[in-house]
């Protein structure tokens, strides 16, 4: 019997159910990004991937730099609630590495944006959803 990829414990189901949450993912990233462009931002970096954690993308407009969390859930409140203390921290820490390798960056206001993607919805965007964390 052949084995499917995906981890040598794991469940077919298990795997499918990562594989399409994981696609799901992406997507919404996707869509986060062009509703970004179509408001005016531009976007930096997608999927910025560092020793501290990743961050989903990064944008620019005028004089603001902001790091965002994409999250696809049914509801606001879902989606706000999945945004923890530890995934603010990696996030906070992923964006001081960014300014360390960007030192123009810290010449810009930065914030810390969450993107709602729920289903039949345009993205919601909520603004300075949370502070850096020292």
């Amino acid at each position: 019997m052949a084995r499917r990829p995906g981890g040598a414990g794991r469940q077919p189901a298990e795997t499918d159910r990562r594989r399409r949450a994981h696609a799901l993912g992406l997507s919404a990233e996707t869509l986060a990004a062009w509703y970004l462009r179509l408001t005016g931002w531009r976007i930096l970096k997608r999927r910025y991937k560092t020793k501290a954690g990743e961050i989903d993308l990064i944008a620019k407009r005028r004089k603001t730099v902001a790091f965002i969390e994409v999250k696809a859930r049914k509801s606001r409140q879902a989606a706000l609630e999945a945004v923890t203390p530890a995934s603010q921290k990696r996030i906070s820490r992923a964006a001081k590495i960014f300014v360390t390798e960007h030192p123009k960056a810290g010449f810009f206001t930065l914030r810390f944006d969450i993107i709602v993607v729920r289903p039949r919805a345009l993205p919601e965007r909520i603004v300075n959803a949370f502070q850096a964390w020292e």
